[in-house]
């Protein structure tokens, strides 16, 4: 372990093999930090945090600060984040409540860049990309490969489906659902994320068949019940599709169109 001299770590904080701590840095009593990791200058790792292997805080960070929930009374909730992530400067992630279940949880592989922020209860998946100052509210999901551009604000209890790519300045008040990629004040959906799926090992057949379902669900006059209905009916189902329909299935605010 490299601690800087001025660096704040109570003793009953678990350090893992290799970790380094920057200067003026503060870990709290119940902070976890697994192997490896770097935790850069000024950051505050406060609460009941666990977090994973190889993740790098770059600096100016907090961690597992309180929700900033008036019904939040000072109960035992977590932050719990995966290895391998990135998080820039001054981003900031609130621990769970009680009402929403107790753990704010990060995956693995993830990207936060600066400023951006995840409040309270939510859960992200891997591999999600938040550029700067996307600012997520309360209870949201994110699945796993997202990119949420910057700027962007998400509503609470929004699902952001896999693999989306939402430009930037985007107010989010609907569901995204997966594969899609949308902009705009309100959000609009294009079409799906071709790049990103290809650059992911999506096949062609894949492609084409959610670009129909797609045509579907945005380009046709059917309502979203008997959009659903046909997809079901007429296209054969691979995986990517039984997601989305399982996803358009499920969905409690309505989605984005």
């Amino acid at each position: 372990m490299r601690i800087h001299k001025t660096a704040i770590v109570h003793k009953k904080a678990k350090i893992g093999k290799g970790v380094s701590i920057g200067p003026y840095t503060i870990v709290g009593e119940n902070i976890e930090i697994g192997e490896g990791c770097f935790i850069g200058p000024h950051v505050f790792l406060d609460g009941w945090t666990k977090m994973g292997k190889n993740c790098q805080i770059i600096g100016q960070a907090a961690i597992g600060t309180p929700p900033q929930c008036l019904e939040y009374k000072g109960e035992k909730t977590k932050v719990i984040m995966g290895e391998n992530n990135i998080i820039r400067e001054f981003v900031t992630i609130n621990r769970g409540t009680k009402q929403g279940g107790g753990i704010t949880r990060i995956g693995n592989n993830n990207f936060l860049m600066a400023y951006s922020h995840i409040a309270h209860d939510c859960q992200i998946g891997n591999g999600v990309i938040l550029a700067n100052v996307a600012t997520l509210a309360g209870h949201v999901t994110v699945e796993d490969y997202a990119v949420i551009g910057g700027v962007v604000a998400i509503h609470q209890y929004v699902r952001i489906g896999a693999y989306t790519m939402i430009g930037g300045f985007s107010p989010v008040r609907k569901d995204v659902i997966p594969y899609a990629i949308g902009a705009g004040d309100p959000l609009r959906i294009s079409g799906i994320n071709t790049i990103g799926l290809r650059r992911h090992g999506f096949s062609s057949k894949e492609l084409s068949i959610l670009k129909e379902a797609f045509r579907l669900i945005f380009r046709s006059r059917l309502n979203l019940s008997q959009a659903i209905e046909r997809i079901g009916k007429e296209l054969e189902k691979t995986d990517p599709l039984k997601h989305l329909l399982e996803f358009l299935r499920t969905s409690k605010r309505g989605i984005c169109r």
